[in-house]
């Protein structure tokens, strides 16, 4: 597992108009080829009357799988352009569908892969964009006359307190990157001189919202 990545929040559209052409960007966040074949048949279908419906998207933890579709606009104009569009914001696990109903102008090779560039760019901010890291779930167990010492000095830390469960003990959950597990392990024994009881739980992925 990646320690952090970079990804789509998730479903998202966005429209522009370039030389009276519609272009519509569909993006949604995917973990396999087969979620994002499926993602991008559901936009066929409901633009069925369209001109093109081009595509892209990117999967995997090492871009293992990439694929790109002009589906009838010239080679190298439509696909390509979008999943570069994809690849130079680090994005993965992520697929997207161009629209473009045709309004008359042709806008020549350059101007179809600006215009289907511009369209998943915007696409993307529009949707949002978020950092994933890979967390392990650190869990103290103390008795309750630490408990203020504890939350206060947790919540002031560079960790973060997930929950606290009020049991015969106090069991206190805190998010913690794999790499700073065993500084979190020396700072909370002496936190609490070594009378918390401490214990790794789960690993999760933490999303945050970034500007890329």
């Amino acid at each position: 597992m990646l320690s952090h990545y970079y990804t789509v929040k998730g479903y998202g559209e966005h429209e522009i108009i370039i030389q009276k052409s519609r272009f519509i960007c569909y993006v949604e966040r995917v973990t396999s080829e087969e979620e994002a074949i499926e993602f991008i048949q559901k936009i066929k279908k409901k633009h069925h009357d369209a001109n093109h419906n081009c595509s892209a998207y990117l999967i995997g933890e090492n871009d293992h799988i990439q694929k790109a579709n002009d589906d009838g606009e010239p080679s190298g104009t439509a696909g390509v352009p979008m999943l570069e569009v994809i690849k130079k914001k680090k994005l993965k696990d992520t697929v997207v569908v161009v629209t473009r109903y045709f309004g008359g102008i042709k806008l020549g090779t350059g101007g179809l892969i600006r215009a289907y560039g511009k369209s998943v760019s915007e696409g993307l901010q529009a949707t949002g964009m978020v950092e994933r890291k890979l967390m392990r779930i650190m869990n103290t167990n103390i008795d309750y006359t630490w408990l203020g010492k504890v939350e206060n000095e947790l919540r002031s830390s560079t960790y973060l307190l997930k929950e606290i469960h009020y049991l015969n003990d106090v069991n206190v959950e805190a998010y913690v990157e794999e790499e700073k597990k065993t500084d979190f392990i020396e700072w909370m024994t002496e936190l609490t001189n070594g009378q918390g009881d401490i214990s790794e739980g789960d690993v999760v992925y933490l999303e945050e919202d970034v500007q890329i």
